[in-house]
C-alpha cells in the first residue's frame, strides 16, 4: 500500500474555529522584589446607600511581622479613607461608584488603594508599596434581569479574538487603542473574551474605559466524552483558580464564564459543570458564573447550574441556508424555550454570518454584505421583543475577521467580523453602531435627571 504521508508526518488537529498560534503572545517582565513584600490584595466592594464599602485581604510573603498601611485616593488624589492590616473595610462616604460606559455621565470611575508595608529588619527599616486601582460596583441577577449598583444593564456588545494582520495574536498597543477607539464609536458596552483570557492590559483598559467583561476561561474544544475525566476536572479547576486569582480585582469584569461551547449534552457534563461552577462560585461569590452553550435546551445537563443562560445560534448560517424568514420563528422559540425551562436570564452570546468585505448582491445572498446585515435586522426584531422580558443582552459574532484553520468552510479566515481583520467596517459596522446607539439612550441612567434615558451620542464621527 503506498505512504499516504511522509514518514513522522502529523497534523495538530483542533476542534476550535480560530488558528492556535505558538511563540510568545505577551511581554514578559522580569522583576525583583524585597524579601519580605506584599504578595496579592483581595478586593470586593459594596454599597450601603451612599456609602461604598470597600473590604480589603492582603497577603504577605517573607515574615510575620510587619506593618501595613492603606489609604484609598479619588481620582483627584484626596484620600478618602484609611486602614491598617492585612485585613478590613474602608467606608466612601458619598461614594462615586463604577458605572459602565454610556451608563453615566462619570463611568468608569476608579479609586487607587496604596498599600505601604514596613518591616524592621537588622539591617533597618525595609518597605514595600503597591497600588491598585479600584472600582467600587455591585452586581446581581434576578430571574430575568441583571444589575449593576442595582439598575438593568443590556450587555451590547461583542465576541472579540486577540487576533490581527501580521502580529497574529502578539500583543500590540496600537491595534489594541485602535479596538477601543472602535468599541466607544460602535457604542458597544460589553464584550466576552472568547475564548481565553486575554492580556492584563485589555483588562485594565476595560477599567479605564467602562466596557464590561465576560471574562471566559480557555475551557474551548471540550468534545469527547473523555474530555470530562477527572483528570480534565481537576485541571480545569485550577485553570479558574488562575483566572480568578489574576482578574478579581477588575470592577470591568462582572461574570466569569468556564467554558464555550461544549458539549453539555454528555451523560458526564453534568458533574462536570455542577462541580466547576460550584467552585468558581466558591472562589468569588461576588460575581455570577455562566458557560456558554449550543447544546439544546431540553439536553444541556450543565445549564442548570449557571446563574446566566448564554446561547449561541446562527440561524440561516449553519442550517436552513439563505432561509432569512424563518429566523423570527426560530429564535423566538429558542428564547421561549430556554426560559420556561430555567427562569434565568438570557445572552444571546453569539450570532452572525460571514461576509466577504465589498461583495454586494441583491437580493441578499450568504457572503455578501447584505446577508449579513439582514441577518443581524432579523435577529434585532426578536431580541427587541425578549429584551423586555428576559434577555439581558446580545453580543455579535465576532468584531473583526480572525484566522483560523484552512477549511473548504473558510475563506482565509472566519468572516463574520464586522470589520475586517484590518479593522475597516463592513455595512454591518454601520447597522450595529446605529443600534447600540438607540439601546443606549434607551437603557442609558443618569442620575441627575432622576430617571433614563438621557441622550447620549458618540464621540465620534465616521
Amino acid at each position: 500500500m503506498p505512504l499516504w504521508y511522509p514518514n513522522g508526518y502529523f497534523v495538530q488537529d483542533t476542534s476550535f474555529d480560530f488558528f492556535n498560534y505558538a511563540g510568545l503572545h505577551r511581554p514578559v517582565v522580569l522583576y525583583t522584589t524585597p524579601t519580605t513584600y506584599i504578595d496579592d490584595i483581595d478586593v470586593t466592594t459594596s454599597v450601603d446607600q451612599n456609602t461604598g464599602l470597600v473590604h480589603y485581604q492582603i497577603s504577605i510573603q517573607g515574615s510575620e511581622h510587619f506593618q501595613l498601611e492603606v489609604h484609598l485616593q479619588d481620582e483627584e488624589g484626596n484620600i478618602v479613607a484609611r486602614g491598617t492590616g492585612g485585613r478590613g473595610q474602608l467606608q466612601v462616604p458619598n461614594a462615586h461608584l463604577w458605572w459602565p460606559y454610556l451608563m453615566h455621565e462619570h463611568p468608569a470611575y476608579l479609586y487607587s488603594l496604596e498599600v505601604r508595608l514596613t518591616v524592621q529588619t537588622a539591617a533597618g527599616s525595609m518597605s514595600d508599596f503597591y497600588t491598585l486601582p479600584v472600582g467600587i460596583r455591585t452586581v446581581a441577577v434576578t430571574k430575568n434581569q441583571f444589575l449593576i449598583n442595582g439598575k438593568p444593564f443590556y450587555f451590547h456588545g461583542v465576541n472579540k479574538h486577540e487576533d490581527s494582520d501580521i502580529r497574529g495574536r502578539g500583543f500590540d498597543w496600537p491595534l489594541l487603542m485602535k479596538d477601543f477607539n472602535l468599541l466607544l464609536w460602535l457604542g458597544a458596552n460589553a464584550f466576552r473574551t472568547s475564548h481565553y483570557p486575554y492580556a492584563e492590559e485589555v483588562m485594565q483598559l476595560c477599567d479605564q474605559y467602562g466596557i464590561v467583561v465576560i471574562d471566559e476561561s480557555p475551557g474551548v474544544g471540550i468534545k469527547l466524552s473523555q474530555s470530562y475525566s477527572n483528570q480534565s476536572l481537576q485541571h480545569h479547576l485550577e485553570v479558574m483558580e488562575e483566572l480568578v486569582r489574576r482578574d478579581k480585582n477588575h470592577p470591568a469584569v462582572v461574570m466569569w464564564s468556564v467554558a464555550n461551547e461544549p458539549t453539555s449534552f454528555l451523560e458526564p457534563a453534568g458533574y462536570y459543570f455542577k462541580t466547576l461552577i460550584a467552585h468558581t462560585k466558591a472562589l468569588d461569590p461576588s460575581r455570577p458564573v455562566t458557560f456558554v452553550t449550543n447544546s439544546k435546551y431540553d439536553t444541556d445537563l450543565g445549564a442548570p447550574y449557571v446563574d446566566v443562560i448564554c446561547v449561541n445560534s446562527y440561524l440561516s448560517w449553519y442550517h436552513d441556508y439563505g432561509h432569512l424568514e424563518v429566523i423570527q420563528l426560530q429564535l423566538a422559540t429558542q428564547f421561549e424555550n430556554w426560559y420556561r425551562t430555567y427562569q434565568k436570564p438570557i445572552i444571546q452570546s453569539e450570532y452572525g454570518a460571514d461576509a466577504i468585505t465589498g461583495l454586494h448582491h441583491d437580493p441578499p445572498l450568504m457572503f455578501s454584505e447584505e446577508y449579513q446585515k439582514s441577518v443581524l435586522e432579523q435577529y434585532h426584531l426578536v431580541l427587541d421583543q425578549k429584551r423586555k422580558e428576559y434577555v439581558i443582552g446580545e453580543l455579535i459574532w465576532n468584531f473583526a475577521d480572525f484566522m483560523t484553520d484552512q477549511t473548504p468552510q473558510r475563506v482565509i479566515g472566519n468572516k463574520k467580523g464586522i470589520f475586517t481583520r484590518q479593522r475597516q467596517p463592513k455595512g454591518a459596522a454601520f447597522l450595529l453602531r446605529e443600534r447600540y446607539w438607540k439601546l443606549a439612550n434607551e437603557t442609558g441612567y443618569h442620575p441627575a435627571a432622576g430617571k433614563p434615558p438621557y441622550l447620549v451620542k458618540s464621540p465620534f464621527t465616521w
